[in-house]
């Protein structure tokens, strides 16, 4: 199990959610976490608790991954040694709207779109020239089991996950001769705000998409990721699909009456 305590980590995505999950296992580990996130304020109110839990040290900006003039410039101008980062986890994604392709909002199409796919490439493409020239260097990105079987209602958000395997595997095979590693870690469903975030804060709809099962948590997911990214140096976990008991796929749920 390799250490964690002199690297640094790389979330997006980080103020709530597996992004959080990810930062507070992290600090327990005595890693030094760059957070990024929209909500910048959020990323504040994190910073005590996550020193007090062990974090190395914590550097957080505002950072929305849509926009690569903003990416490219903050990442540009992080403070030494802030840029020397050694793992990445590409976790900023959402979803929006649960619509028949036909019907579906052109503007949430969108914003999946510049976020879960262009947002990843923006980062990664920022941050991993840095990796192959140290000699080091781990990417986790969070996919989906959307992304290997489309439901009803779901092309688009499907197709950004679908996207992200692609660009997964890809960057994996353009690394192949380096030490560099990438990974991806496929959830099924998480309770998190994913589903108050697709229905754009209807609470009671959310909570109907976890009635009658038991889903994976936030913590859950950043355990996984824990486990990849401390694997030996030979040892590149290339996918990890993970669901709760009562899912079996994007389609199958296990729901108990009440």
């Amino acid at each position: 199990m390799q250490k964690l305590n002199d690297r640094i980590v790389f979330i997006t995505g980080a103020s709530a959610g597996i992004g959080y999950a990810c930062a507070r296992a992290f600090a327990a580990e005595g890693a030094n976490l760059l957070l990024a996130a929209r909500r910048f304020d959020r990323l504040e109110e994190m910073k005590p608790q996550l020193l007090e839990s062990g974090a190395g040290s914590v550097h957080n900006f505002a950072l929305d991954v849509r926009s690569r003039e903003q990416v490219q410039q903050k990442l540009a101008e992080l403070p030494s040694p802030w840029g020397n980062v050694d793992i990445l986890i590409n976790n900023a994604g959402l979803s929006r709207g649960l619509d028949k392709l036909y019907d579906g909002s052109v503007e949430d199409w969108e914003e999946m779109i510049d976020t879960n796919i262009k947002g990843l490439l923006y980062v990664t493409r920022s941050v991993v020239p840095g990796m192959v020239q140290r000699g080091q260097g781990h990417i986790v990105n969070l996919g989906s089991t959307a992304g290997e079987m489309t439901y009803p209602n779901g092309a688009v958000y499907c197709a950004t996950k679908a996207a992200e395997r692609a660009i997964n595997d890809g960057l994996r095979q353009d690394l192949l001769g380096t030490p560099v590693r990438v990974t991806t870690i496929d959830p099924g469903m998480v309770e998190t705000e994913f589903s108050k975030v697709r229905f754009r804060g209807d609470e009671n709809r959310a909570a109907k998409v976890y009635q009658g099962l038991t889903p994976l948590t936030p913590e859950d997911v950043a355990d996984s990721i824990l486990w990849a990214v401390t694997r030996p140096a030979h040892v590149n976990v290339a996918r990890v699909l993970l669901t709760s008991v009562d899912q079996a796929n994007s389609l199958l749920f296990n729901r108990k009456q009440s």
